[in-house]
């Protein structure tokens, strides 16, 4: 507040001269520090993936995706429930490999939106000038789009797994294949948000970013399957498996297909065995491991 000091002599007529003490007063709350500052990020990030507290235009399209995710696990289990099945018509580890483009299409316009704004208006700098350093603006990120896929993937399983016990299905079988969807989904959430994030980092600009994300998603994707027709085709199952390895989707196909009893999507329902199996969980992680690694050091340089 400024104080306005007393002249000692009076003014001349005309003269509106006046001397201000221009003081500050030191700030005496409480430093929340670095760890409140990472939160507050990851809920702001966490809050922005869906839209929350921005304007209705940027809500549009991340609920209806959810909508689009939540909708056939809905009618599966009505159909479930008035035909008194006694099983649901997927399982819930296939339910994300079969919604895969509908994943996809969320990660792409959200991972631009998380980062590539705070690029565009260079307001990186201004995170690392408080206390909050390189690592903690990569995980809140990071952790925040991987919760938001992890929701939108959790969601439908969640309305299986309650329609399953109203239509009485087994309790022990559901409850098992529930969670063993939840690892699947846990894991694809983790590996979606490290490379989407790091393609979105590339470029400031929110449409290039889309793009880019749309593009290694769907290629790999349609390349990978198109070249494990082709070796079912000439016989070669053994390769079915190994070029799995070179798509996001067909990863997380290849690890619970190994390890959560999953049904392969491969062509044949070829999967991988239990080595090939542990191939894709080490490739797995070390592509998520590698994408929080490129983050840290594409962000150490922008906040230079």
């Amino acid at each position: 507040m400024a104080v306005e000091q007393p002249l000692s002599q009076p003014l001349a007529a005309g003269d509106q001269t006046r001397i201000h003490n221009i003081g500050y007063r030191s700030y005496d709350g409480p430093r929340l520090g670095r760890s409140y500052a990472t939160r507050s990020l990851y809920s702001q990030s966490l809050r922005g993936a869906y839209g929350l507290g921005r304007s209705v235009k940027s809500k549009v399209l991340p609920m209806l995706l959810f909508v689009v995710m939540c909708v056939p696990a809905a009618i599966m289990v009505a159909v479930a429930v008035a035909t008194k099945a006694s099983k649901l018509p997927v399982d819930y580890t296939e339910y994300a490999i079969f919604l895969q483009a509908v994943i996809s299409l969320y990660v792409a316009s959200q991972a631009p939106q998380s980062v590539s704004r705070d690029l565009r208006f260079k307001t990186v700098p201004l995170y690392f000038s408080r206390p909050i350093e390189t690592a903690d603006y990569v995980r809140a990120k990071y952790a925040a789009l991987a919760s938001a896929l992890f929701i939108l993937t959790a969601a439908p399983l969640l309305v299986l797994y309650v329609g399953a016990l109203l239509a009485k299905l087994d309790f022990t079988d559901q409850t098992e294949g529930f969670g063993q969807g939840l690892v699947s989904v846990a894991l694809l959430s983790l590996l979606f948000a490290g490379l989407s994030l790091v393609i979105a980092s590339v470029t400031p600009r929110r449409g290039f970013g889309i793009a880019a994300v749309i593009a290694v998603f769907t290629i790999s994707y349609g390349a990978v399957s198109a070249l494990q027709g082709i070796a079912e085709l000439q016989n070669s199952s053994d390769a079915i498996a190994w070029i799995g390895l070179f798509s996001p989707v067909t990863l997380i196909d290849g690890v619970q297909t190994a390890f959560l009893g999953a049904s392969s999507s491969f062509p044949g329902g070829a999967g991988p065995s239990g080595a090939e199996g542990a191939v894709y969980v080490l490739f797995t992680l070390g592509l998520i491991a590698a994408s929080y690694g490129l983050l840290i050091r594409r962000y150490k340089k922008v906040g230079l």
